[in-house]
């Protein structure tokens, strides 16, 4: 089934929590709202459970999500990529597979 079929997915871009589960990543995702009646813009967010399948990302990075089926009771999103890893992380090993 091609994605055209499927409808648009929802993108998102946010930062990762979150990374003590194996394979899920605890995601908010910032954005800024215009207080109703004083005008003053106010920080809120969304918070997205993220399927990670090779464990990837780690606290602290900038990473790419898709809205998807539901994968548990809290897990909607998956993984695309990681935008940006968090400063002071160990660099990934490469390893190749035979």
């Amino acid at each position: 089934m091609a994605d055209n079929e499927r409808g648009k997915r929802r993108v998102a871009i946010g930062v990762v929590t979150s990374d003590k589960m194996n394979k899920t990543r605890r995601v908010e995702i910032p954005r800024l709202v215009k207080h109703q009646r004083y005008g003053k813009y106010i920080r809120r967010r969304t918070v997205c459970h993220v399927h990670d399948e090779q464990n990837q990302s780690h606290q602290g990075d900038t990473v790419e999500i898709m809205e998807t089926r539901p994968l548990s009771r809290t897990k909607h999103w998956r993984l695309v990529r990681v935008v940006t890893k968090a400063p002071g992380a160990p660099p990934v090993p490469e390893t190749e597979l035979p």
